[in-house]
């Protein structure tokens, strides 16, 4: 007899209704089952597939499955291998719990995220820039496809990383100036994965005008860097050696990108960002240790009592200040997921775009002081930006 949870995953993808899917808990110890299985779906040429992404210890496998396949592979696998599933739809998210004699406990939420908006990014996968089978030249130099355009099984997580951030980047482009060659600008841009890529999609795909800076406190980066960028012909991508805080080669750039500065840092950045005139700012935080020595509030003591807690609280904290700070100074923000939180804890992107339709905001300014109130803190980059304060303060 069929039961209600296998009922449901055949549905879910006959109605090209799943997401992802993820398999875990394997019920026997003796290696035949991988630790983690993903399910999701991808556009071949030959039309929807679901692929089954295996995580072994020391590798990943995939098996690309038609639907007509997709549903009795996840079936068998959950009734066979594995304890528990975390199954992401349209309309919902489902965890499923097997108990030891295979009896099914089904717990059902709203959708995280925008579930229209997973399935137009699943649907225009086959549209990706940096598209399976194409191959491009800084991938295969960075080790991550072949020159055949297959992308490595250990490099998977880092394709899709670049990939998402590529349709971020792409949703925002309209906000850019026109007519003219736009300066970007990546701080703390590291071996510049995301560096190579975005200029891959806009000035040897799209065709624009465009110089890009790299900026890294690591020479020898820098160094491996600059080398890649000659031997790949990439002569409008510039790396240099320096500190953010300290960098005064601009007086302006049209787009900002900041990935993993570490604590004040990414204050920094946005602080360049802003007095540059950035009209698109992207940035990924890191290790936002300064307001965790500052905040404090009598009547949240049960949280920030507790040392984890509270650190993660102040991260949050750290990130909203920075999105409203934004907002006072006219850019509409949106905090992104970057990647899976399964591959990292650092998974949060601030997109800020601004357009001269967008103006200062005393409303925010007066929420962002009554929050700041609320819970004793002193921003760093309220100082940063302290002679913009006095156009919307109110006092």
């Amino acid at each position: 007899m069929t039961e209600q949870w296998q009922q449901d995953i055949a549905g879910w993808i006959s109605g090209k209704e799943l997401l992802q899917a993820s398999l875990s808990q394997p019920k026997r110890k003796d290696g035949t089952a991988a630790p983690k299985t993903i399910v999701r779906p991808i556009e071949m040429k030959s039309g929807l597939h679901y692929q089954f992404e295996y995580h072994f210890a020391n590798k990943v496998t995939h098996d690309n499955l038609a639907a007509s396949e997709a549903g009795d592979r996840m079936i068998a696998l959950l009734q066979d291998q594995y304890r528990q599933a975390l199954i992401k739809t349209v309309e919902a998210d489902v965890q499923l719990l097997f108990s030891k004699k295979g009896k099914a406990a089904i717990l059902k939420k709203p959708p995280t995220g925008d579930a229209k908006k997973n399935v137009q990014q699943h649907n225009r996968q086959k549209q990706r820039v940096l598209a399976e089978g194409k191959a491009a030249p800084f991938l295969v130099e960075l080790g991550i496809m072949t020159p055949e355009g297959l992308v490595h099984a250990k490099k998977q997580d880092k394709y899709r990383q670049i990939n998402r951030f590529l349709e971020m980047v792409t949703d925002v482009l309209a906000y850019l100036p026109k007519n003219k060659e736009l300066t970007i600008v990546d701080f703390g841009c590291g071996k510049s994965y995301l560096t190579f890529a975005l200029y891959h999609l806009l000035a040897v795909e799209q065709q624009r005008n465009i110089r890009i800076i790299g900026l890294d406190l690591k020479a020898d980066v820098i160094a491996f860097c600059t080398e890649l960028a000659e031997k790949l012909g990439y002569d409008k991508l510039r790396f240099l050696v320096g500190d953010i805080a300290e960098y005064e080669e601009l007086n302006e750039a049209d787009m900002v990108v900041t990935l993993h500065a570490c604590d004040t840092a990414t204050d920094a950045a946005l602080a360049k960002a802003v007095n540059w005139g950035a009209s698109v700012i992207m940035s990924v935080p890191c290790c936002q240790h300064e307001l965790f020595k500052q905040v404090s509030n009598d009547v949240l003591s049960p949280l920030l009592s507790q040392g984890l807690l509270k650190e993660r609280f102040s991260a949050l904290a750290t990130d909203a200040v920075r999105g409203t700070l934004l907002e006072v100074l006219g850019y509409k923000v949106q905090m992104l997921e970057f990647v899976d939180p399964e591959h990292t804890p650092k998974n949060l992107l601030i997109r800020a775009v601004r357009s001269e339709h967008l103006e200062p905001s005393v409303k925010k300014w007066e929420q962002y002081k009554q929050f700041r109130q609320f819970l004793n803190l002193s921003p760093s980059l309220e100082h940063m930006l302290a002679e913009r304060w006095p156009e919307v303060d109110s006092d």
